[in-house]
């Protein structure tokens, strides 16, 4: 019988002037193994990280992952 895995994953989530590398946990279905998916939970935690992100919020940021700010060219 075979069962779903899990993988921690990398994802980039970026907003306005900020770019955050975060960790997250992909879900392979036994059903079908090939498809990477995420669940609900976690999409809803990365709109999350994206609002604060938009938000300037860096504090928050640098709890939940390594944070770039974007430098403008002059």
């Amino acid at each position: 019988m075979m069962t779903e895995r899990r993988e921690k994953r990398k994802r980039w989530v970026q907003r306005g002037q900020y770019a955050v590398e975060v960790e997250v946990d992909v879900l392979y279905p036994a059903e079908n193994p090939s498809e990477a998916c995420l669940e609900p939970a976690t999409v809803r935690w990365l709109d999350e990280v994206a609002r604060r992100a938009e938000a300037g919020d860096v504090e928050y940021l640098q709890n939940v992952g390594r944070v770039f700010q974007a430098v403008a060219n002059h």
